[in-house]
């Protein structure tokens, strides 16, 4: 049994059930987002939202980030996911494979992301598929409420 992977082209009810059943398997501090929101992210032309599907369920997301910057085109792959219930079907590399193959025929030259340490398994699937750790520092700037 092999995952279907397809690019979500609507914020359907289907969708936006699957991302508040699966966000929270990537962080609780994030809530799962709003239909308005994943109809945002759909129509967003630098954001391409990867769906896996395994036995008609959705069972996987992935979000690939394309934007233009001076030294060119970049693009980040963010909030992977695949429902604990899934794993073991090769849905997190056929997730990656689908994104680096549209960050390629967007003429991105490498593809970036992070993952937490304590992902282990995900940092293993990540250098099993040929991602390097880079030497660097990753800063953020949180905003109070």
């Amino acid at each position: 049994m092999s995952a279907h992977i397809e690019i979500a082209t609507e914020a359907s009810a289907e969708l936006i059930d699957a991302l508040g059943r699966l966000l929270p398997q990537l962080s609780s501090s994030s809530p799962p987002p709003t239909a308005a929101e994943v109809a945002l992210i759909v129509a967003d032309p630098g954001s391409v939202l990867f769906l896996a599907r395994l036995d008609d369920e959705i069972v996987g997301s992935l979000t690939l980030v394309l934007y233009r910057i001076p030294t060119g085109l970049k693009a980040w792959i963010e909030d992977v996911v695949v429902d604990d219930a899934a794993r073991g079907h090769g849905i997190g590399v056929a997730l990656n494979e689908a994104a680096l193959a549209e960050a390629r025929r967007h003429g991105a030259k490498a593809v970036s992301l992070t993952s937490r340490p304590s992902r282990e398994a995900a940092n293993r699937l990540y250098q099993r598929i040929g991602f390097t750790a880079r030497e660097t520092n990753v800063y953020r700037f949180d905003f109070s409420d």
